[in-house]
């Protein structure tokens, strides 16, 4: 698997002041070839401009193929 580095700064205005947010209620991401409990998406935030700098699901293990 490929390191991914964390996220430190905004690509759209340049800040370093980022947050971390999640989408709540019924907004989760489910499998698209079958049903089943999906997860909740995760984003990290520019908290200076609003851009979405990154976004992943919580629970990854529930999109592996059976």
């Amino acid at each position: 698997m490929n390191r991914v580095e964390k996220a430190t700064e905004c690509p759209k205005c340049g800040s370093n002041e980022l947050g971390k947010g999640m989408h709540s209620g019924y907004a989760s991401m489910a499998p698209a070839e079958r049903f089943g409990l999906g997860s909740k998406i995760i984003y990290i935030i520019c908290t200076h401009c609003g851009f979405i700098v990154e976004g992943y699901v919580e629970q990854p293990k529930r999109f592996k193929k059976r």
